[in-house]
């Protein structure tokens, strides 16, 4: 009786010095239910996670690799799944799923928005009855912040369940835990969407890096969404329990339909900001095609003037140069003096009549 209350206390001794590394989390590491209903975390390398995975109920691996591709294909090896799956996901612009009946392999987008850079990375899932395992390079942290409380999570999964019902639900939870991660990229968005926003209504400011910054947002937009359609593709496969590693127990499956709900309003949120950012564009638009208006009136006005103060000055300085000829000294200086006047004002509104009549000035008011 001793021994066994000997064993016991050592094993939650064991328990508690592998789970209290919470505060410097290792990006590699394994969360498992062991069979005789104690939970576990490993941090290490994961051929030091074997035998905890043979001695669990179910378990959850994480690693963090350099190379998704070559890396990964090592990991899979490892734990007993096909290499080629890594291949055929890998392959994959931003989502995949395949179902290989005993192995179940997902690639989902993580997304990362700076500003209006948005840094879409691969996040690879791989299931068997008892065993989930992600896949992520070293840009992807949403993981490794969830592992705190994997432990604790692992705890409520009710023991009765069906092993395929268990990794099931541990599935759902790392999705909507990436999810939610992805969702912060369109909160970043829109800070930077505010901050154009400021930029359109003052008439001073400069114009060509506004245009920039707009084309950037749509850009960013763009990118976001198409990773958003890419997770709501890959939860669609899932939420009727089709795979031989999915549930079907429908009170489970309505987890992912909350899911897919979630991804269907993001989605909606985004493309709104984006008809949004086409009528900023627009705009913008009328703005530099205002401008170009007036700047092209004023100029068309300028040039009027300028052929009006030109007529005053030709016309006197033509009749002053035929008064000095011998013709000059035949005509009195008065009449001199009114023939030169007469004829400057007659050209002027001459000029200005013509220029009017013309439609060269711009109409009053612009």
């Amino acid at each position: 009786m001793k021994k066994h209350e000997h064993e016991a206390e050592a094993e939650a001794k064991l328990e508690v010095t592998l789970t209290k590394t919470a505060n410097n989390q290792s990006p590699t590491f394994c969360v498992a239910m062991l069979k005789n209903g104690s939970t576990v975390k490993l941090e290490g390398e994961v051929k030091e996670f074997l035998q905890t995975i043979k001695d669990s109920d179910f378990a959850w691996v994480n690693v963090q690799v350099g190379d998704l591709e070559k890396d990964g294909r090592e990991v899979a090896s490892m734990l007993g799944f096909n290499p080629m799956i890594i291949d055929e996901l890998v392959k994959q612009r931003f989502s995949g799923y395949e179902d290989h009946t005993t192995e179940l392999g997902l690639l989902l987008p993580a997304v990362r928005v700076s500003e209006l850079e948005v840094e879409i990375n691969k996040l690879i899932i791989l299931m068997k009855t008892n065993l989930i395992v992600t896949i992520h390079g070293e840009h992807v942290t949403r993981i490794v912040k969830f592992a705190r409380y994997a432990v604790t999570f692992f705890k409520k999964v009710p023991k009765n369940l069906e092993d395929v019902d268990k990794i099931s639900l541990v599935l759902i939870r790392i999705l909507d835990e990436n999810n939610e991660r992805n969702f912060d990229g369109i909160r970043s968005i829109q800070e930077q969407g505010e901050e154009i926003s400021k930029y359109l209504i003052q008439p001073s400011a400069p114009r060509q890096e506004l245009g920039s910054d707009i084309y950037k947002m749509k850009h960013a937009l763009i990118s976001y969404l198409e990773a958003l359609w890419a997770t709501l593709d890959v939860v669609h496969y899932l939420r009727y329990g089709d795979a031989e590693i999915i549930t079907d127990d429908p009170i489970i499956l309505q987890k992912i339909s909350m899911l897919t709900t979630d991804l269907t309003r993001q989605i909606s949120i985004s493309e709104q900001m984006s008809t949004v950012l086409a009528s900023g564009l627009e705009v913008l638009q009328s703005i530099y095609n205002n401008q170009l208006t007036i700047l092209n009136n004023r100029m068309s006005l300028l040039a009027v003037w300028m052929a009006v103060i030109g007529t005053a000055f030709i016309v006197p300085n033509t009749i002053a140069t035929i008064f000095g000829t011998p013709v000059g000294e035949h005509v009195e200086w008065r009449t001199q003096l009114l023939i030169m006047l007469g004829t400057t004002l007659i050209s002027v509104i001459f000029v200005y009549w013509f220029a009017r009549k013309k439609s060269l000035m711009p109409p009053k008011g612009e």
